[in-house]
This record gives structure tokens, C-alpha cells and sequence, in this order.
């Protein structure tokens, strides 16, 4: 998996990454991470990548040709148009399914706008996927695009230590995941579930499977319609419902 991050702040994308298991798998080659500067390719004397709207209004709009110009840098080197996410408030909102499709890529492009946005005419151009982490304004899309990129790289194989991590944590099957104990057995009066400390798996596994749906329920309920469930699941949600009538 290859990052290429178009941004006006490199830095920031650089720094806040190269730690943790990310910046391990980096290390291990897993993944590979750049961030391209945008006003690197401005073609006037001040680097100026900005300019007022057409039509006027408050702020400033990022031009389209420093875009492209940058975009088009990354495409000449890997001799292929590759998938370009625009980090947007407007763009579908970020989850594991869209991680899940985003890690089958060999590269993801990142272009983080900032001011009022970036000139539309570019964005036709080049952008394949508009994409949110949240309804709300954030100050550019560098925050979104390490979000992405992390949720991402934990999909790639050989990023986790435990590879088993990402196929049962939460949302997987959209489901959120179950709860998590670690010694001591007993912390200021509160005990480990007892089923736990058993060593018998099936009964160990049925617990944690109702207690991620009994989760699910209590925390999303809006996740168990796209969530596969079996005549077990549905019998022990419907005891949830019936408790809560």
C-alpha cells in the first residue's frame, strides 16, 4: 500500500504518523507514506496556491493548477491514474466497509483542501471518491486523511502483529466488539466476568458474541440491519427487545 498525500501542510501528515504501528509498518516497508506539497507547484514567484472566488464571498479558494499539477507529478511516476480521495465534509461518511475497499488498492491518493475549498474544475478532474469522517468542519483534510490512512493500514497484511486484530474488532460484521478484561481479576471491587476465567472456549466465544450484539444494540442499534446474524443472534436481540418493553 503506497500513501500519497497532497497537502499545504506535509509536516503535519509526516509527523503524525511515523509513530506507533504505523510508523512501524513503514519501517517494514508494509506501507510507504508521502506527503506533496501543493505550493510546490505553483508557478508564480510568491508560491501563492489561493485567490478569491468567483462570484465573491468570504475567504479564499485553492486554485485549480498547483492541484494538478501536484496529482499529476504522482500519476507520471506510478504510470497509472490512481484512486484520489478529496477529504469534504460533502463526501460519504467514512467507515470499515469503505476501509476494507480502500486497503484492496496498491495506491490512495489523499487530496486535503483548505480556506473555502478547491477550485471545482479540478476536482471533476481528478477526484474519484469525496469522503467525510464526520458531519462537522474541521480546518483542512489533513486530520481526516491520517484518520484513513490508519483505519486503513490496519487492513493491510502484516500492519498488526495479531492478525487475527482486524477481522474481530469493532465493526467487523458490523458488529460492535465485546468487551475486554486484563489482570487484576479483581480492580477496586469489580471482577472479570467469571465465564472468562473458565478456559471454556465455546462458552468463552458465545459470551463475547451476545455481548457484542447486546452492544450493538444498546450503542448503534442502526448497525444491526446491515449485520449478519444467525437464528441465535436474532432470538437473543429479541430477548434484549422484550426486556426493554
Amino acid at each position: 500500500m503506497n500513501y500519497h498525500v497532497l497537502t499545504l501542510f506535509p509536516e503535519m501528515i509526516m509527523d503524525g504518523l511515523n509513530t506507533s504501528i504505523i510508523g512501524r509498518a513503514m519501517n517494514k516497508s508494509l506501507i510507504s507514506l508521502e506527503a506533496i506539497n501543493i505550493r510546490d507547484f505553483a508557478t508564480n514567484k510568491h508560491m501563492k496556491v489561493d485567490d478569491y472566488p468567483y462570484g465573491g464571498g468570504a475567504g479564499m479558494v485553492m486554485q485549480a493548477e498547483p492541484v494538478y499539477l501536484a496529482y499529476k507529478s504522482i500519476e507520471e511516476r506510478i504510470n497509472k491514474k490512481p484512486r484520489v480521495i478529496y477529504l469534504t465534509p460533502q463526501g460519504k461518511v467514512f467507515n470499515q466497509s469503505m476501509a476494507e475497499d480502500f486497503a484492496k488498492e496498491e495506491d490512495l491518493v489523499f487530496l486535503c483542501g483548505h480556506y473555502e475549498g478547491i477550485d471545482e474544475r479540478v476536482l471533476d478532474m481528478i477526484v474519484t471518491d469525496n469522503v467525510s469522517i464526520g458531519d462537522y468542519v474541521l480546518t483542512g483534510g489533513e486530520l481526516p486523511a491520517m484518520v484513513m490512512i490508519d483505519s486503513i493500514s490496519r487492513l493491510v497484511k502484516g500492519v498488526l502483529n495479531n492478525e487475527d486484530s482486524a477481522e474481530y474488532e469493532s465493526f467487523n460484521n458490523n458488529l460492535l466488539e465485546h468487551p475486554q478484561y486484563t489482570r487484576p481479576e479483581v480492580f477496586e471491587g469489580r471482577h472479570v466476568p467469571p465465564v472468562l476465567l473458565t478456559g471454556h472456549h465455546k462458552n468463552i466465544e458465545k459470551w463475547r458474541r451476545e455481548e457484542s450484539l447486546k452492544r450493538t444494540y444498546e450503542r448503534r442499534p442502526e448497525l444491526l440491519k446491515d449485520a449478519i446474524l444467525d437464528k441465535k443472534d436474532i432470538a437473543y436481540l429479541n430477548q434484549l427487545r422484550e426486556a426493554d418493553n
